[in-house]
């Protein structure tokens, strides 16, 4: 029994890692795959989308604690909503290995509810052999800073009082609430691009919206020491009363009809530059929440990775191309429901000075 398992009663911990689009939570991911001091990991990625990015950004790493058959990846929806059909049966497969991990990392999508996943610790197949060491929010804190999710709810009511016909909830501030009060540690990622004064709104507008203590703590590219955010022992599944969230009213019944993807097929580029160029009118025209993907550039024998948030582009080579990969170039748009979907790719898949 090892030293942590031995601290949880012989269970083994895991961590849910949660956060709205963007934030960062792959990056802190990756941080803590990489400095896991020997630790043996498991990881469980719940993508939002048609391709599983971020599982193959991680696996792309090559990462020696945390090797390829210890990443799993769940994509057939949220992961809140299908615990019994994809979330139980992984981690039970998990727990059944003859090396069972030291510890289980799980990364939602972007739009699940933490509090469900949690609950789903107290099935009886499981609850005898793993524990909820914490739940990590990982926050996006400029997007905070400006206000993104600053709603005002006497505001919003007394809008309602004046039309009962209008619905003045917004969904993302609500899961942006949702997911921070199951936290048990909130990292506010992204302070590089922050000033003092807007890192002390951001920290001020998730104080207001907090219904119970948590720690709260800012990074840059998610990097946090591990020593942070394992070892947490919050046992989260017996404090569930404590974790509010405004689904709860709502019998937890619900859905994401709000939220939709699909992935275009990217021909190979001379250069990065002629997608980015493209890109940034269609994210402003067509209100694209998220952009990620992996694109061919010609002469170049790595794989570029490009993720998006909003309008603001990253791009990075990570590992050479595979041969049974092809140097095909794909990329996932999300958005909020009703994405012109043949416009968008029009738009993206019209010839990028490809190289003959």
């Amino acid at each position: 029994m090892s030293i942590t398992t031995a601290k949880t009663g012989g269970k083994i911990p895991a961590t849910i890692v949660t956060g709205f689009l963007g934030a960062g939570k792959t990056s802190l991911i990756q941080h803590l795959l990489k400095n896991a001091g020997g630790k043996r990991l498991a990881l469980i990625i719940n993508e939002f989308g048609e391709l599983g990015v971020d599982g193959e950004i991680v696996k792309g790493c090559k990462i020696e604690g945390c090797p390829e058959e210890n990443i799993v990846e769940l994509a057939n929806g949220c992961i809140c909503c299908t615990v019994a059909d994809d979330f139980l049966p992984t981690i039970k497969a998990l727990l059944d290995r003859p090396n069972a991990p030291d510890h289980i990392i799980i990364e939602t999508s972007g739009l699940a509810l933490p509090k469900p996943l949690v609950k789903a610790f107290n099935w009886p197949e499981i609850r005898t052999r793993v524990t909820v060491d914490g739940v990590i929010a990982v926050v996006d804190g400029p997007a905070v800073a400006a206000g993104r999710f600053a709603d005002n709810p006497a505001a919003v009511d007394n809008q309602r009082k004046m039309d009962d016909g209008l619905d003045h909830d917004s969904p993302l501030a609500e899961l942006f609430e949702d997911q921070i009060n199951c936290a048990d540690l909130i990292i506010v990622n992204k302070a590089d691009q922050m000033s003092g004064a807007e890192h002390e709104s951001a920290q001020a507008h998730i104080i207001k919206e907090l219904q119970r203590p948590a720690k709260m703590i800012t990074a840059r590219f998610g990097e946090v020491d591990p020593r942070v955010l394992l070892g947490l022992d919050a046992a989260a599944e017996d404090d569930l009363a404590a974790r509010h969230s405004h689904h709860e009213l709502e019998g937890e019944d619900h859905n994401h009809d709000d939220f939709e993807s699909f992935h275009i097929d990217i021909a190979e580029l001379a250069a990065p530059q002629d997608l980015l160029a493209k890109l940034g009118p269609v994210i402003e025209q067509h209100d694209i929440l998220r952009v990620k993907g992996f694109l061919a550039v010609a002469g170049k024998d790595m794989r570029l990775v490009l993720q998006g948030v909003g309008n603001r582009l990253q791009h990075y080579y990570d590992r050479a191309w595979e041969a049974s990969e092809g140097r095909r170039g794909q990329i996932v748009i999300i958005g909020l429901h009703g994405l012109d979907r043949a416009a968008i790719t029009a738009a993206l898949s019209t010839p990028l000075g490809k190289a003959a």
